[in-house]
């Protein structure tokens, strides 16, 4: 929850140093985004004009009182949770005030501590049914981006990749945490650039990897520390989440932190709030945060090695990045991209490319996904001499890969279990089983004969012949 939402926290008393009290409160709290009302009329045109986070509402004053403008909020604004304050001695209006809808209630002399906690739930209940209801009109209303200039970095014509976009623009205007997952290399980070592009925040976008970050330095290098902290600490340092005000704080491979940063990082997304090293002095912070993982991170708690209440918090919206082999429209587009990058970067010109490649990639699985093919596209244009380019070094790299992959799968085609035949009601002849897997080699490879015959372990020659003997 951002502790300085985007639409204002309304104070409606007509005592100006209660008024100036909240507001001092909030503004140690993190919260700068106030309104202030004087009496129930003016209260009830504020609310007739514009929409608030929440509103602290005095039941005792001149003009309308808090029970009419209640219902006047509950009437205009239904979104807008309401903190009634009162009087202790008039606890029976606070409760018909929570029955008719109020969101909570607070007995004179406002305790600040309450307060601050009563409030940031009242805003996170706001930006979540504001967050329901921008969902709701995003995915069903628009068949592309409202902005596609903010994910023009990100090379895909998928319809998943496109349904990934709308979701982004939806939820990208709150402050609720996102948890991006994903295979090593699928994007998880270009994704959460374009959550803090479409957001339109202020700030800057703070890239942190967290995986094996001890207890002292993750605290340090996440919350910072002052002079004096700890031996060596001769000046003060900012940490990561004061550099991400009002901008994004992304946290890779946040599967891999170890037990006590858990624990610092749950009260971090709670409180909305951290301690720098050597100081008990507590900062707010109005940070959006972004996490990203390749670990099955559900596996993981229930594995006891990621805290559950720690995992909620973080996923309050959740993008899954397909991995490559999941996109195949997207590779003759991704091998244009790279292709021109890495002639630019090499200081090449661009070398023609045979039309086996496609046929000969469109077999492989990448389980290093788009950055394994960027790298063998780089590789390639290194080592490119002649006008056109040569595939070797593709297939070095495709077969050193394949055999690792092969062993790890098992599979359908594996010795050992159930194999491809053990739910056939007649098992096929051999000449038959001949020709249907040759027809399926060269189904992937786009008809192609030398990468076809690669995948089912012949020459080009040897399979050639087979073709000419069953035509």
């Amino acid at each position: 929850m951002n502790p300085n939402p985007s639409e204002p926290v309304l104070v409606v008393d007509d005592e100006s140093e209660i008024r100036s009290s909240v507001r001092t409160t909030l503004l140690l709290a993190g919260i700068t985004n106030v309104a202030e009302c004087q009496d129930g009329d003016e209260a009830a045109a504020c609310i007739r004009e514009r929409s608030y986070s929440a509103v602290i509402l005095d039941l005792m004053m001149p003009g309308l009182p808090g029970q009419t403008v209640l219902s006047v909020i509950l009437e205009e604004r239904p979104e807008t949770p309401v903190i009634v304050a009162t009087g202790t001695g008039d606890i029976d209006t606070a409760v018909q005030c929570i029955r008719a809808g109020a969101f909570d209630y607070l007995a004179k002399p406002i305790d600040k501590t309450r307060l601050v906690t009563s409030l940031r739930h009242a805003i996170e209940k706001w930006e979540t049914a504001r967050e329901v209801v921008s969902l709701r009109e995003g995915m069903l209303s628009r068949t592309e981006p409202a902005h596609p200039e903010v994910f023009a970095a990100i090379i895909t014509r998928e319809p998943a990749m496109q349904s990934i976009f709308k979701y982004v623009e939806a939820v990208a205007p709150t402050s609720l945490p996102v948890l991006i997952t994903g295979e090593t290399g699928a994007g998880k980070e270009l994704v959460a650039r374009t959550i803090h592009a479409a957001s339109r925040r202020t700030g800057s976008f703070i890239p942190v990897n967290v995986a094996g970050l001890e207890d002292t330095l993750f605290s340090d290098t996440l919350f910072g520390h002052v002079k004096g902290a700890y031996t060596g600490a001769d000046t003060t340092r900012e940490g990561m989440v004061a550099k991400a005000e009002e901008g994004t704080l992304f946290l890779d491979e946040i599967g891999d932190l170890a037990a006590e940063p858990q624990i610092k990082l749950l009260r971090l997304l709670q409180e909305r709030e951290y301690y720098p090293l050597g100081t008990d002095r507590p900062r707010p912070t109005s940070a959006r945060f972004v996490f990203a993982t390749n670990l099955d991170i559900t596996k993981a708690t229930e594995e006891g090695r990621f805290r559950k209440d720690l995992l909620y918090r973080l996923r309050s919206h959740h993008i899954r990045i397909p991995p490559l082999r999941e996109r195949p429209s997207d590779l003759p587009l991704l091998l244009d991209h790279f292709f021109e990058k890495a002639a630019k970067v090499v200081g090449k010109n661009r070398p023609a490319v045979p039309r086996e490649l496609l046929a000969l990639l469109k077999t492989y699985s990448f389980p290093g996904n788009i950055r394994e093919l960027e790298g063998m596209i780089f590789d390639a244009v290194v080592r490119h001499q002649s006008h056109t380019l040569s595939l070797e070094s593709f297939r070095s790299a495709i077969g050193e890969r394949q055999v690792i992959s092969a062993e790890e799968a098992g599979g359908a085609c594996s010795e050992e279990g159930e194999n491809l035949f053990s739910s056939c009601q007649t098992l096929p002849t051999l000449r038959e089983a001949n020709s249907l897997l040759i027809k399926e080699a060269l189904r992937r490879a786009d008809g192609n004969q030398a990468t076809a015959a690669r995948q089912i372990g012949l020459t080009r020659t040897a399979l050639n012949r087979r073709l000419n003997r069953n035509p």
